[in-house]
């Protein structure tokens, strides 16, 4: 299984506002110089994350980007759905003679678990860690 880069980017950057948690807006041009991305892409990518609820943008001089749900509340999850969405990952194309798919059910299963895993795991979780362990070296 793959996540495109666009969800990639989006749970950096989501990342990246948790650990720079202030009530300042980061700017588009500063976020996508930061990951050394195109901001017309960066913009695509917050939109969503815009829609999804997870992120707050202010337009404006001093407009920008800032977490709109609370940074201890963001799962890995919310970010992927907001760019991935909804659907299942597997679909069955081939089903067995009495009209089912025996494979969907172990694949969904399997979803299931990757999904709750997820959307338990919080970003300010690893963020936190990260920052933690990158002060303890110095």
């Amino acid at each position: 299984m793959k996540y495109s880069k666009a969800t990639n980017y989006a749970l950096h950057t989501v990342a990246y506002m948790t650990a720079h948690d202030k009530t300042d807006n980061l700017g588009l041009q500063m976020l996508a110089s930061h990951f050394n991305i195109s901001a017309t892409y960066l913009s695509k990518i917050l939109t969503q994350l815009v829609k999804a609820g997870l992120v707050q943008s202010t337009p404006g001089v001093n407009g920008g980007y800032v977490l709109r749900k609370k940074k201890e509340d963001i799962s890995f999850m919310d970010v992927i759905k907001a760019i991935e969405g909804t659907g299942a990952l597997f679909n069955c194309e081939l089903h067995e003679e009495d009209g089912n798919c025996r494979i969907l059910k172990v694949m969904a299963e399997a979803e299931n678990v990757m999904e709750t895993y997820l959307q338990n795991k919080k970003i300010y979780e690893v963020v936190q860690k990260t920052t933690t362990d990158e002060i303890g070296k110095e």
